[in-house]
Parts: C-alpha cells; structure tokens; sequence
C-alpha cells in the first residue's frame, strides 16, 4: 500500500464511492421500469435458516464489525485484489472452522450446486497461486471477508457479501426474489496441476461458449464483432487497458460506469446465433438457484434484440480475448489476464477474470430496494433516515478504512 500505484487505485476507487449509485448504463441514463418485485422461488428459507446459525456463532463483536443496514452504501466496497486492507466484516482465514463452514453453508443455500463448486474451487485455486508463489498466508483458501446486511426475513430486503481475491459476491434477497451481482469469479492459473487441489480447472465453458459464438458468424458479422485485433496495443484504442482491470470495464467501484454499446447486435443474428448466444449467457446464469436462473433467462430473452456482444483479440485455439455481452438487464465481461504473480507478460489463457452485472441500476438489488421502500409505508421513515446518513457518508472524510459496522440490533 505504500507503492504510488497501490496508493493512486485506491484512491481513485475511494473517489468513485463518494458518488451517488446510480448504476452501470451505456448512456449515462438509467432505463426506467425493468425490474420489479415478484416471487421467483429463491431458497429463502434454506438461506434464512444458514444466515440464522451462522449470527449464532458469531460474538457480539464479530456481529458488530459484519452487519450494516441493508441500504447501506457498505455494499460498494467490495475489492478483488490480494491487498487485505479492511478493519471490518468477518474474516475467514481469522476465524475458526465452525465459523467458516457456517458461512460457507449461507453460499451452499444461496446457489445452485455448480454456482457452490465454482466459487470454492476459486477459493482453492487462490492457495494453489500461494502455494506457487511462496505467499498462502496472503494468497490463501480463505482470504475473505463476509458481511451481513439487513436481518433475514421471509418479507422485508436483506442480503450478503462475500470477497476477496478472484472472488466477488453480492446476494440481495427480498421475498424469494434475488440478485446476486456484481459477482466476480477468477483464477491465476485457472487450473491446478498438482497438489491438494490438482485436477481444478475452471472457465471452460465460458471459453469455449464465447468461441463459439464467434466462430458461429460470418466474417462481416465478426468484423463488427471485433473492437479491436490486439489485447494490448496495436489498434486496442488508447486507455482501454488498465493495469488493475486489463480489459474489463465492470471491476471494482465502477458502480456508475457508462458503457456504450459495441460490437454485434443480437437483432440480426440467426435463429441458431441468437441461440448460442443464450448458451452463453446461461453459463454465466448457471450460479444461481433454479428459479431465480430461470427468472433471469426470461428477463434476458426479454431484450435479446436489445443485446450486444462484441469482442477483442483472436479466436484460434491459442488466442487470449475478451467478450463483453451486454443489454438493458445484464452485463457479462470475459477477459484472459496478463500475470499478475505469475511471469506472463502478455495475456495468457490460464489467467481468466469474468465479471457479471445488473446494469440500469440494479446491482445489489438497488433498484428493488428502493421500489420497496416507495412502497412499503413503514420504510418511509426509515429510508429518509438512511438518506441523510448517506448525504452525511459522502461528504465524510474519504477514508478508505473509516467506516465500520453498525450495531445489528439496529439493522
């Protein structure tokens, strides 16, 4: 953290916190009325029995330190990098056994089997990288952090945080309605070779979608398709790389960003394209439990002829590249990373970050909480409330580490 680059991202993301959430849009302007609470069959009551026994191993400090409000701008904090730089939520790797597997049972509860697996197998996969590298202490199986927000209710909004290293989850729940984005799953290297773990090999299926799709077009729709030929320099247009996000728009503290659309639009594919396009999307869908995936693949088959997708780098069998697939209800990025700890100058295939997002203003549930709480009378009072703590919060004293848990008996 002392290095200017460390100093100057997290400085920038803090800047970026500050503003008011409005939502990822590719105009700057957030599309009215696409999202709206309804029963969806999400496993609240499995989910609410796991967050129930997990407070009851929790000390009261442990509670204090995780739990905020359910509207509470703490959902934005999130971060995916190694760097262990928060005073607050629940520890994994600083707590013990019992503790940890009552958190990893709320993630068991909240999605479905494959969406569990991948997630532990990013977990496992961030020691196999320590192991590699001489650092498990800071690249470990269980270097993250867990927040609770609001209280769980069969009724009212609630929901839950889990980040670190390669991995990112936020679950937002209201009745048995869901979302769990941002989401973030990644791995350097993206398999194990060797070791406790040898044998974990993750993103297949998203790689191979995604080539797929492309190879599926003809060489005037791949011509649109491509943004550009070069993941690093050549026609990539100038500032589209960052050293932290590659090529992915959607990262850390990008809450507000304004994508445009580029690339292929989805309304001229064929019957046959536009429905490996759906198998695309559904790979990334497949985390969630199966109502709430089937209620997400309605919503997307909904603004198909609204969707882009659009690509950079090659698409032979050896090529790095990043896909983007993006619409008015969803925001999925694909990207093969240069090193980070390994020695990999250029981007390889072995280092893959994805990133899945509810643009338009519905990224931890937001816009179905506020709906909640223009129609719900009791919250009137209590959203004004959480108004001014918020109007109070941005014009605070920007520190990245000054904000910490509310105590949950006011939650």
């Amino acid at each position: 953290m002392k290095s200017p680059r460390a100093q100057g991202l997290f400085a920038n993301w803090d800047r970026l916190f500050q503003e008011p959430f409005r939502g990822i849009t590719s105009d700057g302007q957030v599309i009215p009325d696409l999202y709206a609470p309804r029963p969806e069959g999400a496993p609240i009551l499995a989910m609410i029995e796991a967050v129930n026994t997990l407070l009851v191993c929790m000390t009261p400090e442990q509670r204090k330190a995780s739990c905020f409000p359910v509207g509470s701008q703490q959902w934005r904090r999130w971060q995916n990098t190694e760097l262990y730089v928060e005073d607050y939520g629940l520890r994994l790797d600083e707590v013990g056994e019992p503790l940890r597997e009552a958190v990893m049972t709320v993630l068991r509860t909240s999605m479905s089997p494959h969406g569990y697996e991948l997630s532990r197998d990013v977990m496992k996969l961030n020691r196999f990288l320590g192991d590699i590298v001489g650092g498990p202490v800071v690249l470990g199986e269980w270097s993250y952090i867990f927040c609770l927000f609001g209280s769980p209710s069969a009724t009212e909004p609630w929901g839950w945080q889990l980040f670190g290293h390669h991995l990112v989850l936020n679950c937002f729940v209201l009745g048995a309605q869901m979302v769990l984005t941002p989401a973030f799953w990644g791995a350097e290297p993206s398999y194990a070779d060797y070791g406790p773990f040898k044998g974990i090999r993750l993103f297949q299926d998203e790689e191979r979608a995604g080539l797929t799709l492309m190879r599926s077009f003809s060489a005037e729709q791949q011509k649109r398709a491509i943004v550009a030929h070069s993941m690093m320099g050549g026609d990539l247009p100038e500032g589209r790389r960052h050293f932290a996000d590659n090529l992915h728009l959607g990262g850390a503290f990008q809450d507000n960003r304004i994508v445009p659309y580029e690339g292929l639009k989805a309304a001229g594919l064929s019957a046959l394209q536009r429905r490996d396009l759906m198998d695309l999307v559904e790979k990334y869908l497949a985390v969630l439990p199966e109502g709430s995936r089937r209620a997400r693949i309605v919503e997307v088959e909904r603004h198909l002829q609204d969707t882009h997708f659009c690509w950079i780098g090659g698409f032979s069998e050896d090529s790095p590249f990043y896909y983007r697939v993006q619409s008015p209800v969803t925001f999925i990025e694909f990207d093969h990373h240069a090193g980070v700890f390994l020695t990999n100058a250029e981007p390889a295939k072995f280092h893959v970050h994805t990133i899945v997002r509810t643009p338009n203003g519905n990224d931890y549930g937001f816009d179905l909480l506020r709906q909640h709480y223009e129609t719900a009378p009791h919250h009137n009072q209590q959203h004004a409330q959480q108004q001014q703590a918020q109007h109070r919060h941005h014009h605070g004293d920007g520190n990245y580490n000054h904000h910490h848990g509310d105590d949950p008996s006011k939650v």
